[in-house]
């Protein structure tokens, strides 16, 4: 294969089935291995969306900086986009992420800018940050929060690709929530091309998200340590009417099982994949599902080596 560039080779990654960690389960449990685009997460798909979108709809001109509150996934896809279409651009993210994505993205030629980690409704909150850099400098907020773009790309094109993968008899999808477009876009899709399929949220315990679901889990707003998942408050694009059921998964969980499905299936994940995978594993051995269970692998291990979850095992 030869690919015309590098963004040519975003999306369309591969199912792979998790031998080991779920043996013995009524059903197969499958990793949708977005770690594996060349970005290194599923958030190369939303990046190449909302710029190619605020390019198609005139709002993007050549040379002009892109801003993004980014807990740096997005800003690695979004600082390989710009780097092809000749854009700048500055990322704003909470100090809690790791020193490994701020370094990635210096390295490939982003501003990175750290704010505290402070919520939605602080003016210190990143989200909040990139919008006043926005307004006060003229650049263009890219804004995967509340892009439609960012759900639309999910139903285009991941959504298609696992019914295409495994067929409509899908039992559950299962998906940890940023910014909500990826459970949103593929959950829309499965219920009208794979309508017997349950989707899931797996939620890290001390995000409040679970509990926005099904008001039977707590209503907890507390820290965690895993990345890029959960959360305060809905945003704008997460569609919860999709969402049929949630996970709640501890740090110790998710980070347990990142560190077996990087030992055991040779899947070189980061913590959110932990999350998901545990999750999934739940649902599939409940016993109340037919078909195949399919767990999102957000991104890479390789952006948490720095990390003290990471470095427990050396």
């Amino acid at each position: 294969m030869i690919a015309t560039n590098i963004l040519d080779r975003i999306g369309n990654t591969p199912l792979v089935r998790l031998d080991r960690v779920a043996r013995g389960l009524p059903v197969p449990v499958y990793g949708k291995s977005e770690f594996l685009n060349p970005g290194g997460s599923v958030k190369d798909r939303l990046a190449l969306a909302l710029v190619t979108d605020a390019e198609r709809r005139g709002v993007l001109q050549p040379g002009m900086t892109l801003v993004e509150a980014t807990a740096g996934n997005t800003g690695v896809g979004l600082a390989l986009v710009a780097a092809h279409r000749g854009y700048k651009l500055a990322c704003v993210m909470p100090e809690k992420m790791s020193v490994d994505k701020r370094s990635a993205l210096a390295a490939l030629g982003a501003e990175v800018i750290v704010t505290a980690n402070a919520p939605p409704t602080d003016p210190r909150n990143f989200r909040r940050v990139a919008e006043r850099l926005a307004t006060e400098r003229g650049w263009f907020l890219t804004d995967q929060f509340g892009n439609p773009a960012n759900t639309r790309i999910h139903e285009q094109t991941t959504g298609p690709e696992i019914v295409a993968q495994l067929g409509a008899q899908l039992g559950a999808f299962v998906c940890g929530v940023g910014t909500g477009g990826t459970i949103t876009g593929v959950g829309r899709y499965l219920k009208t091309h794979a309508p017997g399929a349950k989707i899931v949220l797996a939620d890290p315990i001390g995000s409040r998200l679970a509990h926005l679901v099904d008001a039977h889990h707590p209503d907890l707003d507390a820290s965690y340590k895993v990345e890029g998942i959960g959360g305060s408050e809905a945003t704008a694009i997460l569609d919860l009417s999709v969402i049929d059921g949630a996970e709640r998964v501890s740090d110790e969980e998710s980070f347990a099982m990142t560190k077996r499905l990087i030992s055991e299936e040779g899947l070189l994940v980061g913590g959110s994949s932990g999350t998901a995978v545990v999750a999934a594993l739940r649902v599939a051995a409940r016993g109340d599902v037919s078909g195949p269970v399919v767990a999102i692998l957000a991104d890479s291990w390789d952006r948490y080596f720095s990390a003290a979850w990471f470095r427990a095992h050396e």
